[in-house]
């Protein structure tokens, strides 16, 4: 079973679904840009790239919905890398085509909050989050950067 994972996922590598892989890599490159009011284009993008840097860049594709105008990331109940990287630093640069925005993620505590999240994930995506309890899981809103 191991061999026919390894011949799709270089299939679909190669055949141009890379971005839909959920791949690790370095520092995101584009064009810099300020963060737009209204998320709507980017919030439609099945898949973003985010970079976190807690001592090096680190960058990985997510899914992404927009809630009450801002936009989310969410990890599940995973302490992935990326989780660990925003719980040191919470600065990010989310990528969307080629234009990049430099964010700032913000951990979402609040229960309302996330069913209004769950509710934007299952008609965009077509299924509600796996664990929703949010002390539970890591959803994290990302808004401008304070200067």
């Amino acid at each position: 079973m191991g061999k026919i994972n390894l011949i799709v996922l270089t299939a679909l590598f190669f055949g141009g679904c890379a971005e839909y892989l959920p791949i690790s890599g370095g520092q995101i490159e584009g064009v810099v840009t300020p963060a737009p009011q209204q998320w709507g284009a980017v919030a439609e993008d099945k898949i973003i790239q985010l970079e976190t840097n807690a001592g090096k860049a680190y960058s990985v594709n997510l899914w992404v919905v927009e809630v009450s105008g801002s936009l989310h990331v969410f990890a599940g109940d995973k302490r992935a890398n990326w989780v660990e990287d925003i719980e040191q630093n919470p600065n990010v640069r989310l990528r969307a085509e080629t234009l990049i925005f430099e964010l700032e993620a913000v951990r979402v505590n609040d229960a309302q909050e996330f069913e209004l999240f769950a509710q934007a994930w299952e008609a965009k995506y077509g299924n509600r989050p796996r664990n929703e309890n949010v002390d539970e899981t890591y959803l994290y809103r990302l808004r401008e950067r304070a200067n």
